[in-house]
């Protein structure tokens, strides 16, 4: 028997509007296919840059994102960084070139194209593990569970490919690519590398259905942990926020560089600053993290426009007069 999972449950209030609006914006991207190869390669690369050193970041890799580039880029060694860090590096941006290779949209995921991420993710690092599920008991510090036993874990893998590519049919394929981030989290089927390996691996299936990778930031390493333990216990929401929410980013990185749909966009600061409305910068920062407004995320600094500004003020309900409400 494999372990029971709930996909009815999400505990995630107005979950329609925020996919509908990334549905849209997926309607503008696609208005632009086929991208033009020289645009296409641009985009892909500095994606892929951010993608990796990202995720390696999230792990406890301290090159930065200019050393990153040089050492994938341009073959340098960064003193004072380990060899590790620069094998992880390379590493991951070789596997991203193979999750690419295997995207389009008939694909279907299979045991061996995990197992092959996982052996490009831990290439001249960890040999012995290298594309190799685990064979003893792991725990993981910070989480709220554990993993189960080894002897089941090829049986769980299983279990959720065929999860995923038959009976979540019916899901929106971001909460499909969501849920079974957090169930291969759940399995934990390797020994090192889970992390960086299920992020290559639920960005494959996004990727095949016409989504751009969902780049989950460092700055937001805390709360994706935390929301992976929420997950834990059955509430989605915040996970699905955090993908959501990088997904529409990438949709935007996208959109901007192929119109000019995004050139007013700008922070919040500056928003505040020019704009006579009754709410400060906290407040809106905050409709942009819960996605009340369309905002994306670069670096630490939320950017929107005066125009979703606006659009949330205008769809707030009016509050009701008070008959003891003096009418001059």
């Amino acid at each position: 028997m494999g372990v029971e999972w709930k996909t009815n449950n999400y505990n995630f209030d107005g979950l329609e509007v925020y996919l509908n609006r990334i549905q849209e914006k997926k309607i503008l991207l696609d208005k632009h296919r086929p991208i033009p190869a020289i645009a296409l390669k641009k985009i892909k690369e500095s994606l892929s840059l951010e993608w990796t050193y990202n995720s390696n970041s999230i792990e406890g890799n301290t090159l930065t994102l200019r050393e990153t580039k040089m050492v994938i880029e341009e073959g340098f060694t960064i003193k004072g960084k380990s060899l590790r860090e620069h094998f992880e590096a390379v590493n991951h941006q070789e596997a991203i070139e193979y999750v690419e290779q295997l995207t389009n949209e008939k694909y279907q995921l299979k045991s061996k194209d995990i197992l092959e991420v996982h052996s490009l993710v831990l290439n001249k690092i960890e040999k012995d593990f290298a594309g190799r599920f685990r064979t003893s008991g792991v725990r993981i510090s910070g989480a709220n569970f554990v993993p189960p036993n080894a002897l089941k874990v090829s049986l769980l893998i299983d279990e959720l490919i065929e999860w995923v590519n038959k009976e979540s049919k019916k899901l929106h394929p971001i909460i499909r690519a969501t849920i079974f981030h957090h169930r291969f989290v759940h399995i934990h089927p390797f020994f090192d590398g889970n992390g960086r390996t299920v992020r290559l691996v639920f960005n494959l299936l996004l990727m095949k259905e016409g989504y751009p990778p969902a780049i989950i930031l460092k700055t937001d390493r805390k709360k994706y942990y935390d929301a992976l333990n929420k997950a834990n216990n059955g509430d989605y929401s915040k996970l699905l926020l955090l993908v959501i929410q990088a997904v529409e980013r990438s949709l935007d990185i996208y959109c901007s560089s192929l119109d000019n749909t995004y050139d007013n966009y700008m922070p919040i600061q500056n928003i505040v600053e020019e704009l006579d409305v009754p709410y400060g910068q906290e407040y809106i920062s905050l409709l942009a993290r819960t996605g009340k407004i369309d905002a994306f995320k670069e670096g630490r600094n939320w950017l929107t426009s005066k125009e979703a500004v606006f659009n949330y003020m205008n769809k707030r309900p009016k509050k009701r007069r008070s008959k003891f409400d003096v009418i001059k």
